[in-house]
């Protein structure tokens, strides 16, 4: 999973800088005027983009925030629909689609799905996320970075007053992680910010003073947040997560340019899940014969660390990856500095067991990359610790760096600065990036990663299962009333294999990121793509190219890279 950040000059300090300047072209005065409006918005945004103007300030999101949100995205859908029915140049017309989509799905959030009053995690996990940004990267000076924290933590309890008021009988889902979220919030700013802060302040006891006077009501705000949320919220915590056909099938549209009927899609994703299926049985032969294929994961998840080792077996798996793709001319690491493996932050912990957290395309100082591996937590019980332990086995560990790190989403960090535009820089479609990854994970195995032995194959196809799984349930959690218990237990344990803890966990995924199909989506069509693309260049066909040349064009959806890669192509993302 990605999780990205970026940074970039404001343009009225360049003007000052450098004088007077022709004003820019219409199509390129939308787009800094669409980002100013995002990042003014979601100032936490535009600190993990490398905007550093905002670093000083949290999102405001009172109802009347959000109206006025609401309002500057429908003008501005408006002004991008005229601009785009006049002749735009390729790369314009490229990012304007993108923009488009990405305009019209905060509006289906804001004004159909309405997150903002059906979820709560959304607002006690933005405050954690809004200071680590700040706290993580030497993007400046510890002291500066912790006044600007400072100016950042006295927005917090509006944030949370936000919360109470517009929250209302939301999933149990939903509050049941937010409870989590919010009792790691109070633990991560009573001890991981405020040790920070006291090394940070150095010598300037004021600015220490000032940090801990408004830390210590962050602290209160949290623990109180979460008492409210475990106490109140919860047992009134009736509503329902799904989202709906209709809005299912819009999200895709407006997220990732797919528009394939929901029935379609739906049989689409359970042939992909027969097939591998079929492939795991078959591989889980090769590993113990004649044994059931639960015998065949639990000889890979036997050989798995335990908490205190977890983040050096983690980091043990870096360089194989790494040194496998330069090896087999796989595809250009235009950079030698690696990814930093961490725990998960608590703010962060929803169910999310790795993710690759990188600085922002315009970041110009800070270059601290975070691989992140969520530990087990404190409450829980030994069965709970063992099952989330086992996923960590050294095969799918190996597997997951893959995804995470090289090929994945590591180096497409290290291309995003070669992306060919500011709207290509700063916004990505999941089908690209998490279809990138997952295409890694498979073609890296296919290509001889792992020495052919059927470990590391039965690994890759329990993460293409699970990915599998993904797509089937979301769809029918958020179409067909699939509950969160049925789902675990019909799709994650007992077709993808997964422990039950670790089951449930997916299956509540589903919940809040309805679309998880992306991942596989993402893969299959860039399958597509490099077949047709092979077609294409006949015996001029190199794979490392076909990878180059996919990663330099940033993470748009796969048909804008279709009409990139295949000039006049006409074909759908898939069959």
């Amino acid at each position: 999973m990605l999780r990205s950040t970026r940074t970039v000059v404001p343009i009225t300090l360049l003007l000052a800088l450098t004088g007077p300047r022709t004003a820019p072209a219409p199509f390129a005065g939308f787009v800094d005027a669409y980002f100013d409006s995002l990042y003014a918005y979601s100032p936490s945004l535009g600190t993990a983009a490398g905007f550093h103007q905002y670093d000083t300030v949290i999102e405001n999101r009172s109802a009347t925030a959000i109206a006025g949100r609401v309002v500057t995205l429908m003008r501005q859908r408006a002004r991008l629909d005229s601009l785009r029915a006049t002749r735009l140049a390729t790369d314009d017309s490229i990012d304007a689609a993108v923009l488009a989509g990405t305009i019209r799905s905060e509006l289906l959030d804001l004004e159909g799905i309405q997150s903002w009053r059906r979820n709560p995690m959304g607002y006690v996990g933005l405050a954690g996320n809004a200071v680590d940004l700040l706290m993580k990267r030497s993007f400046a000076p510890p002291v500066a970075r912790l006044k600007s924290v400072t100016a950042r933590l006295r927005g917090v309890p509006a944030l949370l007053v936000a919360m109470r008021a517009n929250v209302s009988n939301p999933p149990r889902e939903f509050t049941d992680l937010a409870v989590r979220i919010a009792g790691g919030s109070v633990g991560f700013f009573h001890d991981d910010v405020a040790k920070w802060a006291r090394e940070s302040a150095g010598t300037d006891t004021a600015a220490l003073r000032a940090f801990t006077v408004v830390n210590d009501s962050v602290v209160s705000a949290m623990a109180a947040a979460a008492t409210w949320l475990k106490t109140d919220l919860l047992p009134r915590s009736r509503g329902s997560f799904a989202i709906g056909a209709q809005a299912f099938a819009d999200k895709l549209r407006y997220d990732e340019m797919v528009d394939i009927p929901l029935d379609r899609l739906l049989a689409l994703g359970e042939a992909n899940l027969e097939k591998d299926h079929r492939a795991f049985l078959a591989t889980a032969q090769e590993v113990a014969p004649g044994a059931t294929p639960q015998h065949a994961m639990a000889l890979l998840e036997a050989d798995h660390p335990s908490a205190a080792t977890l983040l050096p077996s983690v980091r043990a798996t870096l360089e194989g990856t790494r040194q496998f793709l330069l090896d087999h001319q796989i595809v250009d690491i235009p950079s030698d500095v690696r990814p930093i493996v961490a725990e998960t932050p608590p703010y962060a912990r929803v169910g999310t067991f790795a993710s690759m957290d990188t600085p922002g395309a315009f970041e110009r100082n800070a270059t601290e990359a975070f691989y992140y591996v969520t530990p087990p937590e404190a409450d829980w019980d030994s069965t709970h610790v063992e099952e989330h332990l086992r996923l960590y086995n050294s095969n799918v560990m190996s597997v997951i760096t893959i995804h995470e790190a090289f090929p994945g989403h590591y180096l497409q960090f290290i291309y995003a600065r070669q992306f060919p535009t500011k709207t290509r820089k700063l916004l990505y479609a999941n089908t690209n990036a998490e279809g990138w990854a997952h295409y890694g994970e498979q073609m890296m195995v296919e290509e001889g990663f792992g020495n052919r032995n059927p470990r590391i194959r039965l690994a890759q196809l329990v993460e293409a299962l699970l990915r599998d799984c993904r797509w089937v349930a979301g769809i029918k959690e958020h179409t067909q009333g699939l509950s969160v218990d049925d789902a675990a237990k019909q799709y994650f344990t007992d077709r993808c294999f997964q422990q039950p803890a670790n089951a449930y966990e997916e299956a509540r995924r589903g919940t809040y990121d309805p679309t998880y199909l992306y991942y596989t989506l993402g893969k299959l069509a860039i399958y597509k793509l490099r077949a047709d693309y092979r077609k294409a260049k006949g015996a001029a066909f190199s794979l490392r190219e076909f990878h180059d040349q996919f990663v330099r064009q940033g993470g748009v959806p796969i048909t804008l890279i279709r009409r990139i890669l295949l000039p006049g192509d006409t074909a759908a993302v898939l069959d």
